[in-house]
């Protein structure tokens, strides 16, 4: 990460050293977000194909998209999928039309300064960049008595958007208005709430 951050500052020194008296750059500020109850409903699973639009999400526009070419990330029950690569084949799954990437690390969210673009990976036809199952990506499920589906702590997905920019995130709830104690007999699942920081000024993967 902090070999990420020298460079960075080299590239953007060098460019405003060539830049004339006159010339002025202003860099866009780091944008830091939360999203609440991003619905993302399914049709079948326990055992039944599943199936269902995907509710796609923009972070340029930090808003659920339903264009079928400028979305980053989009979610269905419990998966999520990127941009990038190819369908798993699933029914209703939307084509990749973009480039962008994602990889999960294991850190604090704050701990997540930038990008590194040599852990980027996409869907393919034999997985999604993030794993589905407990355990296995982003959140874990605690069978019976509870049932509850819970986001894993110190998980952060970082992301390359479809415009080449970076963002990262770390989701908080599965719930519908994030309770602090859920209960999954009461509670309405399938809507995601997430921190998210999106870095909107192009060549720069550092996230502040």
């Amino acid at each position: 990460m902090k070999t990420i951050k020298i460079l960075t500052l080299f590239v953007l020194t060098a460019f405003f050293a060539s830049c004339d008296d006159n010339d002025t750059v202003t860099l866009l500020e780091v944008e830091s977000e939360t999203v609440s109850n991003l619905h993302a409903p399914q049709q079948g699973g326990q055992g039944q194909p599943v199936s269902g639009e995907f509710t796609k999400f923009d972070f340029e526009t930090g808003a659920i998209t339903t264009s079928t070419t400028d979305w980053d990330i989009a979610f269905r029950g419990t998966s999520i999928i990127v941009n990038g690569g190819v369908s798993l084949g699933t029914a209703d799954e939307p084509e990749r039309t973009g480039d962008a990437a994602l990889y999960i690390v294991d850190a604090t969210f704050a701990a997540v300064a930038g990008a590194n673009e040599n852990l980027l990976t996409q869907d393919s036809a034999s997985g999604y960049a993030i794993a589905t199952g407990s355990g296995n990506g982003w959140y874990s499920y605690a069978g019976p008595p509870t049932h509850l589906i819970n986001p894993i702590a110190g998980k952060v997905i970082v992301i390359k958007t479809t415009d080449g920019k970076f963002a990262k995130m770390e989701i908080l709830s599965y719930y519908k208005d994030a309770p602090a104690n859920p209960n999954a007999f009461t509670d309405e699942s399938r809507y995601f709430t997430f921190n998210y920081v999106y870095q909107p000024n192009e060549g720069i993967a550092i996230f502040e």
